[in-house]
């Protein structure tokens, strides 16, 4: 393990400039020591896992000499598009003066707390149950604990901009804590604010880890997992690809050490949640064990959201709202682009080859191609419906389409359409390059589509108005082959008959999979499913993360046995044959004749990069 430095001076020189501000913290604890007075204006935190067997954490805020009413908040909402509403955890709340007399806790509304009395400073206290498992929650058990801390953590109303520290106390013995928080002198980890401090996972327990250097940084890898279920140095080999790959394709590196941490259970997971300075990943073991590609897939996409997300960010995202939805329309490109620059990051990293990418391209075209709304609700209005991603109606495929698929595809468009413009002078690296210099180094953040339309505009120098309005903004129907004809590939339309289990039903982060529809006239609806049932196992197994894992071992004249739970209690055991029915597939193909320049662009369009021997775009 490598431990974390206690001194101040070693956390500057190890993390970054970034960390001035928390350098300044150190100080300020520092020169509290020295006097035995509490450091000025910092809101500090102690976390103590009381009983890890019933998921129970207890959480003390030392609130500084200040006004003497302060309200305290308790987001509902974090990691996810979703409201969830924390406070439905938390057990009791007290507060009290410096000294231990009880002050005036008043509930202005569910997630909002008044204190009276608080001019010296308070101590606010409070238990929560904590048992949603990662990367999008928070969870406590015999195991180990895994903390996005802003799902545990009030923040005082009138502070949240101001230096913050949080302590773990009471850890049981054996257990280790990593986050990329940087230490402080007492035994505390430090920010300079609120959102600094709940953008840093924390995971404690008796975790793996390997560090590496690479691109001039430092990296640890964090894995919590059965040793049986993963090869560190495989793990760690791809690392040093992505990040060597991702680096140079931004030509940027805006950190100075990074942490990757993964769990792999054996039960569900999937999924990553990106971090300025970190990420977490679930992955499930069974997956894993299938294919490494499903981990290079995921990291690359999370590794590159500390540009875009984090860095590169719409401003609609800021600044956060703890209290209620932050609507954007940027997702098709915060997200869905992001898609984009992982199969960009995994060609140059050689870790997919071009024949797995058009064929995983493929299968996009056709998951959006097959979902009629893709009709009716633009990119646009998919990220602003992003919110209700929960609903088992919304998820259905003539309601909604993914801001992530056509996200990503608009992103490969995008490319080869400044690649025409340009003559080849420019691509989405130039497009990602030019915001990174435009907005994220000046620490602006980019209007919506309007800003990536000024930026495909500015490297390519031409007017990008008319596919925003038809293809971001609008429904129109995508013409594939006009846009692919310059790489020399053409979309082939086939049809495939594959099984059909009559239902399709999806799991929303932790909660239980749900049946969200139920064909009319299938084996399904004649045994009895409905939808809003709850899946309890499919053919004795219990349901994983995604209902496509549960049917893709079925043939047509299987036999599928589900076991669910009604919304009226009531648990039943159905029965039915699989049934098959047919789709239409597309692929992308090699034209007839592939003209040397259209092999050219190809093969600079696979390297994520500008033709050689032009010249380059202006930023």
């Amino acid at each position: 393990m490598r431990k974390i430095s206690v001194s101040c001076k070693s956390v500057l020189k190890s993390v970054g400039t970034c960390w001035i501000l928390v350098g300044a913290l150190c100080v300020a604890w520092t020169a509290a020591a020295q006097t035995s007075a509490p450091p000025v204006a910092v809101t500090n935190y102690v976390i103590s896992p009381i009983a890890p067997e019933q998921h129970l954490v207890e959480v003390q805020v030392f609130l500084p000499e200040g006004a003497a009413q302060r309200e305290l908040q308790l987001p509902v909402w974090n990691a996810l598009y979703q409201v969830r509403d924390f406070v439905q955890y938390v057990n009791w709340v007290r507060a009290k003066d410096r000294v231990g007399r009880p002050l005036a806790l008043h509930e202005l509304h569910k997630s909002l707390w008044q204190i009276s009395g608080a001019e010296h400073g308070a101590i606010v206290e409070y238990q929560i149950f904590v048992d949603s498992f990662g990367p999008f929650g928070a969870q406590l058990n015999t195991h180990h604990a895994f903390f996005n801390l802003a799902q545990i953590l009030m923040y005082p109303v009138d502070a949240r901009g101001a230096p913050m520290s949080v302590r773990f106390n009471r850890v049981p013995e054996g257990w280790h804590i990593a986050t990329p928080l940087a230490s402080l002198p007492d035994g505390a980890f430090g920010a300079e604010n609120y959102d600094r401090l709940v953008d840093s996972p924390v995971e404690i327990g008796k975790f793996q880890e390997a560090d590496f250097d690479e691109a001039g940084a430092h990296f640890r890898v964090i894995v919590d997992a059965e040793p049986a279920d993963y090869d560190m140095a495989q793990i760690v080999g791809q690392l040093h690809k992505i990040v060597a790959a991702t680096t140079s394709w931004m030509n940027d590196r805006p950190f100075d050490s990074y942490m990757f941490l993964y769990h792999f259970p054996r039960g569900p997971g999937g999924g990553g949640m990106e971090h300025a300075y970190s990420t977490a990943i679930d992955l499930n073991a069974d997956a894993l064990a299938r294919s490494s590609e499903v981990l290079s897939t995921v990291t690359a996409h999370e590794f590159f959201h500390l540009w875009n997300v984090k860095r590169i960010r719409p401003r609609t995202l800021e600044p956060v709202d703890y209290t209620k939805e932050n609507f954007t329309r940027a997702l098709w490109f915060s997200e869905g682009v992001t898609s984009t620059a992982e199969g960009v990051i995994q060609l140059r990293a050689g870790l997919l080859d071009e024949k797995r990418y058009l064929e995983l391209l493929g299968g996009e075209i056709t998951e959006l191609e097959r979902r009629p709304a893709h009709l009716t609700q633009s990119a646009e209005e998919s990220s602003l419906d992003a919110w209700l991603e929960g609903d088992p109606y919304y998820r259905r495929p003539e309601r909604s389409i993914s801001y992530y698929n056509k996200g990503e595809l608009l992103g490969i468009l995008l490319d080869l359409a400044v690649r025409e413009a340009s003559h080849g002078q420019a691509s989405l690296r130039e497009v990602f390059q030019w915001m990174n210099q435009n907005y994220a180094k000046k620490r602006r953040f980019f209007p919506d589509s309007d800003g990536v339309r000024e930026a495909a505009e500015a490297v390519s120098h031409s007017d990008f108005g008319w596919f925003f309005a038809k293809y971001v903004a609008g429904t129109e129907e995508i013409p594939w082959n006009d846009f692919f004809r310059g790489v020399g590939l053409h979309l082939v339309e086939g049809k495939n008959t594959t099984a059909d289990a009559g239902f399709v039903a999806s799991r929303n982060f932790d909660a239980p999979m749900t049946v969200g529809a139920v064909t009319v006239a299938s084996g399904a609806e004649r045994a009895g499913l409905e939808a809003g049932d709850t899946i309890l196992a499919i053919n004795g197994n219990p349901p994983g993360q995604e209902f496509s894992e549960e049917t893709t071992g079925l043939a047509a004249g299987d036999t599928i046995t589900v076991k669910v739970r009604s919304h009226r209690g009531i648990e039943r055991e159905l029965k039915w044959t699989v049934g098959a029915r047919q789709g239409l597939t597309y692929e992308l193909k090699d034209m007839d004749k592939v003209s040397p320049e259209q092999q050219a662009r190809r093969t600079a369009w696979l390297k994520g990069e500008a033709q050689a021997g032009s010249a380059p775009a202006s930023h």
